[in-house]
């Protein structure tokens, strides 16, 4: 329960970081970008078919398109086993495991982008250590200034996802509202963001009014410019949720079901690694105690079809609400109840997530 209460003080002091002191760095220093050296974003994308028990159903291969026809920015979410309150531009193994296991398939589309970025570490979201103030503002000027960088150097007008999970997510949500809400021509870049785990507000009853006031929820699978945004549970969300839930006044938790973004229920598609998150880290162990299986194929990843049913719940939480079918396995929440499936957000309906960008992208490129 002190983990809770100390993430999400920590989570709204990122919310405020642009208000203190810059100290960005005038160089990027990315993770993933196209034709880099040892990218962890460009692997294979072979992918072995499991029925919801683990049993092996086919071989999928997909090949990469040597020239993809949009761009992807993604933002990894709080991994760093660092010591020091905020990391350093250090490529750890946490940090590839991390693109590997959320960002890297959206390369079977998009070219990814992923900025290094001095962020906030599992040290000072657990209290152990406080950052200074400057070391607090360059959480979001690191990603700020590689987002413009992007944009001047590597854009070239084409259309652009933003993706985030937890961290990243807050982070991109100042992104959004600082760089891309109020700009018509930043809009017009944006094919649609995904921002999970990261409790993007809107107005009660509304698709805006809350983070942005012209970036709306995305409720159709052809519209483009909107943001896909939810946490995941297997329950109902506790009273103490740091997930789904928000004190701010008039404004609620936005939920969009990537398999039905109109609403109601439908079913999702998880996708898995097969290599095993960067062994004795934090994050490695939290994983293991949510339930979730390593594939044991021979391809890069596995995907089970439809394996878990998805809906989002509305009331004093906006969750996405996830159950097993046909056997599929449990998830447990880590580190408690408050966290929800935290830790699954990425993958657990990555399939549809990944088609979702495809169909917008189309749709902006021929409106564009």
């Amino acid at each position: 329960m002190r983990r809770a209460r100390v993430l999400l003080i920590a989570i709204a002091a990122l919310v405020c970081v642009s208000a203190l002191p810059s100290s960005a760095s005038a160089k990027t220093h990315w993770l993933c970008k196209p034709g880099k050296a040892d990218n962890p974003c460009d692997v294979s994308l072979n992918t072995t078919l499991l029925s919801p028990t683990g049993k092996k159903l086919g071989i999928q291969h997909i090949k990469a398109p040597r020239h993809p026809k949009f761009d992807c920015f993604y933002v990894y979410p709080t991994v760093s086993d660092q010591k020091t309150a905020t990391a350093n531009f250090h490529i750890d193994p946490e940090l590839r495991s991390i693109a590997l296991y959320q960002a890297a398939r959206y390369s079977s589309d998009c070219r990814v982008y992923a900025p290094v970025y001095r962020q906030n570490t599992l040290a000072s979201l657990l209290g152990q250590v406080k950052p200074t103030p400057e070391e607090a503002a360059h959480i979001y000027t690191d990603v700020r200034d590689a987002w413009r960088d992007y944009v001047q150097h590597y854009n070239h007008g084409r259309g652009v996802v933003l993706i985030g999970h937890s961290q990243g997510s807050f982070l991109l949500r100042q992104l959004v509202a600082k760089e891309i809400d109020s700009k018509p021509r930043a809009r017009k870049r944006l094919i649609s963001a995904v921002l999970l785990g990261g409790n993007v507000l809107v107005k009660k009853g509304s698709d805006v009014g809350g983070d942005f006031k012209h970036v709306p929820a995305c409720r159709a699978r052809s519209q483009t410019g909107c943001v896909i945004a939810f946490s995941t549970f297997g329950e109902t969300p506790p009273a103490n949720a740091i997930f789904g839930r928000t004190n701010a006044p008039g404004k609620e938790v936005l939920c969009t079901n990537p398999a039905a973004l109109g609403g109601g229920s439908a079913k999702i598609t998880p996708i898995q690694p097969r290599e095993p998150f960067a062994p004795g880290t934090t994050i490695a162990a939290a994983i293991g105690l949510t339930g979730v299986p390593e594939p044991k194929v021979s391809t890069e990843w596995g995907a089970s079809p439809n394996a878990y049913r998805a809906h989002c719940s509305t009331g004093s939480a906006n969750a996405l609400i996830i159950s097993p079918l046909r056997g599929a396995p449990v998830f447990h929440f880590s580190p408690d109840a408050s966290w929800g499936l935290h830790l699954v957000d990425a993958n657990i309906a990555l399939e549809n997530l990944v088609e979702l960008v495809r169909h917008q992208a189309a749709v902006w490129r021929r409106a564009h």
